[in-house]
């Protein structure tokens, strides 16, 4: 008994509870708290919600996280450790993010928006490096007794943070007196200063955990870390003069669609992915073109990043396809949705005290609730099963807020909504963690966990981006019944998934299960 008492209570648990909520905190801060502040200040909604691509970092991570698991940092790794100076280092610029988010009012005009964007790709590129260090030091901390226990306490942790920025964001500006009627700066100012604050909760916890033990399977020399690098930076940077030397020809394709499909808002859509896929297409030319120079070790790069990829066709290539669109799919339908989520209630003429009480405090309960159900009935019942459960009533819920498009302000009415929402989004979740769970080959975890973790989130937000010039062209009731639509096909792969038994895999690779990270 003593014993069993004295494992509930390592410090370790603590610690991580406390990294959990420093993981959680960006989240609303660049989704919907953002998207809030600028409805307040009359963005249209079509800009607005471009403001979620901040998240793509989210998806693209799996692109640095071997630099950053392998690569030190002068002084500052010998000192603390490779996880803990990188971790530090992320959190560091999550905060200087915040600040710089906090000091910009974009009611100052198209200059001050812009360096809105900025500060909110920056926070989402360093949230995103700090869930990958998080999860290295969980997984590398934990052992077969308290790999589950960790899990669940980042959960916890991660919601709670999530709380914080989501409704905990809202109140601050509320009471510093922001709101719909009157928008004031400073109120919003605050609020983000203040949750720049709350991020030296995982500050003070990174400079108390103890560095993990790693493994040292495979190492390489500095100069082979700045080559890969040097590759993720000239693509980056290709990605970026592509996207916005291609503006100048997006109006005359515009225009060309507009004449083809007369619908504006449609060809604004069409035109944005052309020019966004145009800029992914170049950023893979210039960055295979790097790669293949002598400054770049070949047999790194593709131990880092193709033995993974290959590894996963090994395994699971008669229905590779089918995993693809399972994972690509999976939470298309929530994640549109959400981006606009918070505009339709505020345009419903809720304030932020009651959009933040029935959306992120009651909305986040009933996802941790949906969490646990969704664990248990995976249990019992099978996991494919349980995200069929998931996707279908995800799906379905979005119809209930097409109805409550047509009726009159209800906040009783708002509260159930949002609860039945958020509790089928986490039974959806708990499942598909487990899901993702059963694919990972264990000899490549991070980076199999990374990719997966990316892939799930890339399409549904790049099309979230959208969400706002959907909004303006078809109205809400019509879009959520599209993101109904949106979440139909899963249903029938999940179907043919179980008919198939698609998971039920060698006992070897179910001993290769790590614990997924959470997003």
């Amino acid at each position: 008994m003593k014993s069993t008492l004295q494992h509930l209570f390592k410090a370790k648990f603590a610690h991580m509870t406390f990294l959990g909520f420093s993981a959680g905190i960006p989240y609303y801060l660049i989704f919907s708290s953002l998207s809030l502040w600028l409805d307040q200040v009359g963005i249209e909604r079509a800009a607005i919600t471009l403001f979620s691509w901040a998240f793509l970092g989210y998806s693209f991570k799996f692109l640095w996280s071997p630099l950053v698991d392998r690569l030190p940092l002068p002084w500052l790794s010998a000192y603390l450790g490779q996880r803990r100076s990188w971790l530090l280092v992320a959190q560091s610029l999550v905060i200087v993010a915040l600040i710089l988010m906090a000091l910009t009012d974009p009611a100052a005009g198209s200059g001050a928006l812009t360096r809105m964007a900025l500060a909110a790709v920056l926070l989402g590129f360093s949230a995103a490096t700090q869930d990958i260090l998080i999860d290295a030091w969980r997984i590398e901390a934990s052992d077969e007794k308290d790999i589950a226990m960790l899990s669940s306490l980042y959960i916890v942790g991660y919601r709670i943070g999530m709380i914080t920025s989501g409704a905990g964001a809202l109140y601050l500006a509320d009471f510093f007196g922001t709101s719909s009627e009157q928008y004031l700066y400073e109120a919003w100012r605050n609020s983000y200063l203040i949750m720049a604050l709350t991020m030296l909760v995982g500050v003070v916890t990174t400079w108390v955990i103890k560095e993990p033990k790693h493994r040292k399977d495979w190492q390489f020399e500095v100069k082979d870390y700045l080559g890969v690098l040097w590759v993720f930076v000239f693509a980056v940077t290709a990605f970026i003069l592509s996207y916005a030397g291609f503006s100048e020809v997006k109006a005359d394709i515009k225009t060309g669609f507009d004449n083809w499909f007369h619908n504006t808002a449609l060809s604004s859509v069409l035109a944005a992915f052309i020019q966004l896929l145009f800029s992914f297409v170049m950023a893979y030319l210039v960055g295979g073109f790097v790669a293949r120079t002598p400054w770049v070790n070949r047999d790194m790069a593709r131990f880092v990043y193709v033995a993974p990829v290959v590894d996963l066709f090994k395994q699971h290539r008669k229905h590779m396809w089918l995993l693809i669109g399972i994972i690509c799919t999976y939470r298309i339908s929530d994640l549109v949705m959400g981006v606009s989520a918070n505009l339709f209630y505020q345009g419903l003429g809720y304030d932020l005290s009651e959009i933040a009480t029935a959306s992120k405090n009651i909305g986040l309960i009933m996802t941790l609730l949906g969490g646990v159900l969704g664990g248990y009935l995976a249990m019992q019942w099978g996991i494919v099963r349980v995200m069929i459960i998931g996707a279908s009533l995800s799906a379905l819920t979005n119809l209930l807020f097409m109805m409550m498009a047509g009726m009159e302000k209800d906040f009783e009415l708002l509260i159930y909504m949002i609860a039945a929402d958020n509790l089928s989004a986490g039974l959806a979740m708990a499942a598909f963690v487990a899901f993702l769970s059963l694919l990972v080959n264990k000899q490549f975890t991070a980076v199999q966990y990374a990719m997966f973790s990316s892939v799930m989130t890339l399409f549904p937000k790049i099309l979230g981006g959208y969400s706002g010039a959907m909004v303006d062209a078809v109205g809400f009731a019509q879009f959520f019944f599209m993101t109904f639509l949106m979440g139909l096909p899963v249903v029938v792969m999940l179907i043919y998934a179980e008919g198939i038994n698609l998971i039920k895999k060698p006992k070897k690779a179910v001993d290769n299960v790590e614990t997924p990270e959470q997003s």
